[in-house]
């Protein structure tokens, strides 16, 4: 059989205890969203109503843990400590893998310590809260900052590599010499691009990786992830760019980037 508890608090007690957990609370929202306004800003999935909630979720549980302990027992901590495994599942959900990478490895982390500084605001431990925040913005932005400075720090960028090779005729229309040399003009700068895109790589050593491939009116158009440091990045744009087999080169940020 399975004893009900019963828990009552006076007038003046849900006063005082509403009135100090709803400052935790507060306090926990702040820091959660302070990260969470980081976290928007590079536009990872954990923004700043995630980094929020659950960091005024585990202020929440931390509180509650207590209270609901009592001064019956001296474990005061047993609901606080499943938000370790709760938190877990969640950040493991933001990480992804691929054939070449791993990605979401900071944004999970971000989240693990962001339940930390909850836990830590429901404890009203509100300094130490508030320097675990300021470390945390620390680690996501000067640290990159300086490793991108040293140049040591490999990231990920997007190439795309567009030439224009004439329009590609369906094959019903490859008929007469005409059309015949227009194929093989079409081949020809297809193979020039290709083998552009291939010797850069072999230079820079790094491996072709297709994101996307097609032919838009007659411009070949073929986009590939490379990750490398600033150095190989810059000469691997390079080489691309001063090639004549391509007409236009451009790179964007990758999204997953940490």
């Amino acid at each position: 059989m399975i004893g009900q508890i019963n828990i009552h608090f006076s007038a003046v007690e849900d006063a005082v205890l509403s009135g100090s957990s709803v400052k935790r609370l507060l306090l926990s929202c702040a820091m959660g969203g302070i990260v969470g306004i980081e976290r928007e800003w590079r536009q990872k999935d954990s923004g700043l109503r995630t980094n929020m909630l659950i960091c005024m979720g585990s202020a929440l549980f931390t509180i509650m843990s207590i209270v609901l302990a009592g001064e019956s027992t001296a474990n005061k901590g047993q609901v606080a400590a499943n938000i370790v495994q709760g938190v877990g599942f969640l950040g493991a959900g933001l990480i992804l893998h691929s054939k070449a990478r791993v990605y979401g490895l900071t944004s999970a982390a971000t989240v693990f310590v962001v339940a930390a500084i909850g836990m830590t605001c429901g404890a009203g431990l509100y300094f130490v809260a508030l320097a675990a925040t300021i470390l945390v913005l620390m680690a996501l932005q000067l640290v990159g900052f300086f490793e991108m400075k040293l140049g040591r720090k490999r990231y990920p960028m997007i190439y795309e590599v567009r030439a224009n090779v004439g329009p590609i005729l369906p094959a019903k229309m490859a008929e007469g010499e005409r059309a015949v040399a227009m194929a093989q003009d079409v081949e020809q700068a297809l193979y020039r691009m290709q083998s552009a895109i291939l010797h850069a790589l072999d230079s820079a050593g790094q491996r072709l990786s297709v994101l996307e491939r097609d032919n838009v009116a007659g411009i070949e158009r073929v986009a590939f992830t490379v990750l490398a440091t600033v150095k190989t990045h810059a000469r691997l744009l390079k080489e691309l760019r001063a090639s004549d087999a391509a007409d236009q080169v451009v790179v964007f940020r990758d999204s997953e980037e940490e």
